[in-house]
């Protein structure tokens, strides 16, 4: 693809998307074919012939045999004239299906191939067509969505060209293994990137489910609800959850803050709160004011509008997770700022802030220090508990890990206090006319590790933490 037009990720990406999804889905409806075959019953495929991948994707295919036959340019026309406006054109069918609409939206950016010669098409096509379900074996390499996924991370590793629509997958299973969604609880993203809280969300349903119970799958996957307002990255999401399983995904295009939307039909009938929300806003966004008349508390700030929506958009009981960045927490000069974060102590239960290191978010084009927040809806905020990660140094090539937040899920069920977390009153809060950056109260008491002479008098100090000695250490090879 490189040789071919599309240098970049955010060229490539886009482009593999719709041919590895057209593959995929292929495989997937004729193994459903033949499951249905020994009932006698017919097999409603969503795509019919000549454009199943089968009849022209597939090197020995009866629709690809007879274009590589015919003249010169003729198998281009066939891509370019007939299957992909037929595809686009799908959602628009009368009797159309949930499958229909998500296969029309895959493809809705995409109006003719990128790749430059037919030579160059056909030999993407045969290599993808290697590509097989039965061919990968999950205990030797990874899946097929896992491996799509690190094609995503691809797309913020140079040029900080779309890094921003990726969150870190660590952070997102830190986030999804705090909020413990369950089954039948709805999941929902209001700016969901290429999906990564809800795939990980519904991997995370479906590995803690009760299976002597032999839950079914299909209702868990009709729970899951997300909103993206980027056009290259809207079909992206679709492809990405459908890989991981949520073959149906009822996500939402369109401007999250101004509810105007593009495409609505695969958020039909979607509840207007929900049981679980996880995301992580864009960093920075400036709001006009017709944006900001739907809020109570005017502000141009994206991050803060956003927070003001998931306060609108959670149920009484729900859970959340949140990514902001320490701006939010600590500014107080700006009226909405203030008000929105005394509306959030008011109204939630924020049991949790994560102080992320800076360079989390490196691929994404920003510095910014961040945070995790964890609130509740339906009660106020009483005590906050704080977990400071800031000491640890990553950056592209060393990133966050789950092993990281080793120590932070240990002491998560108690909340309790170590060299690198601590608790915060609502008292205090107020007092620092809601600031909720706290300073770090052990900061004197542990000093940061600078030599092995250090490392070496700490291990001598009794009853000292395991768990605390291994991030001094950690902070001495760094």
């Amino acid at each position: 693809m490189r040789r071919s037009n599309c240098a970049g990720a955010m060229q490539y990406i886009p482009e593999l998307t719709w041919i590895l999804f057209l593959r995929i889905f292929d495989e997937q409806e004729t193994h459903e074919a033949q499951q249905i075959k020994a009932t006698g019953k017919p097999y409603p495929f969503s795509i019919p012939s000549p454009y199943r991948w089968q009849d022209w994707g597939n090197p020995t295919g009866s629709k690809r045999l007879e274009l590589q036959l015919s003249s010169v340019g003729a198998f281009f026309r066939f891509v370019n004239e007939e299957l992909i406006p037929y595809l686009k054109a799908l959602k628009n069918q009368p009797d159309v299906t949930s499958r229909q609409r998500v296969i029309s939206q895959i493809v809705s950016s995409i109006d003719t191939v990128k790749i430059d010669t037919e030579e160059n098409l056909i030999e993407i096509l045969d290599k993808v067509h290697e590509i097989r379900y039965e061919n990968v074996d999950k205990t030797h390499i990874f899946p097929i969505s896992q491996v799509y996924e690190g094609l995503l991370l691809k797309m913020g590793e140079k040029s900080n060209d779309g890094g921003q629509f990726f969150t870190p997958r660590e952070i997102v299973r830190a986030m999804v293994r705090a909020t413990q969604p369950q089954n039948g609880e709805t999941v929902y993203d209001p700016s969901c990137g290429t999906g990564g809280f809800l795939a990980e969300s519904y991997a995370f349903i479906c590995q803690n489910r009760d299976r002597h119970l032999h839950q079914d799958l299909e209702p868990i996957k009709n729970t899951f609800y997300g909103r993206e307002k980027e056009n290259l990255i809207y079909p992206i999401a679709l492809a990405n959850l459908v890989l991981h399983g949520l073959d149906e995904p009822h996500l939402w295009h369109g401007n999250t803050l101004t509810r105007q939307g593009i495409y609505e039909d695969l958020f039909q009938d979607a509840p207007h709160r929900f049981d679980i929300i996880l995301t992580n806003p864009p960093f920075g966004g400036k709001e006009g004011k017709e944006v900001q008349s739907r809020f109570a508390f005017k502000t141009s700030s994206t991050q803060v509008l956003f927070l003001q929506d998931i306060l609108n958009s959670l149920k009484p009981g729900g859970r959340c997770g949140i990514v902001l960045d320490e701006g939010v927490l600590f500014r107080t000069s700006e009226a909405a700022f203030l008000q929105t974060k005394q509306r959030l102590l008011q109204e939630c239960d924020l049991w949790c802030i994560v102080s992320l290191p800076e360079g989390v978010f490196a691929n994404a084009g920003t510095t910014l220090k961040t945070n995790l927040l964890f609130f509740t809806k339906g009660k106020p905020t009483e005590q906050i508990w704080y977990y400071d990660l800031s000491y640890l140094k990553v950056s592209k090539k060393n990133l966050l890990s789950l092993e990281d937040f080793e120590d932070f899920f240990k002491r998560l069920p108690t909340k309790s206090i170590g060299s690198h977390s601590w608790t915060i009153s609502r008292e205090e809060i107020e007092a620092k006319n809601f600031d909720l950056k706290a300073v770090n109260p052990h900061q004197e008491v542990t000093p940061k590790v600078r030599s092995r002479e250090e490392l070496l008098a700490l291990l001598k100090v009794k009853n000292r933490d395991l768990s605390e000695l291994l991030q001094d250490f950690k902070r001495l090879m760094c």
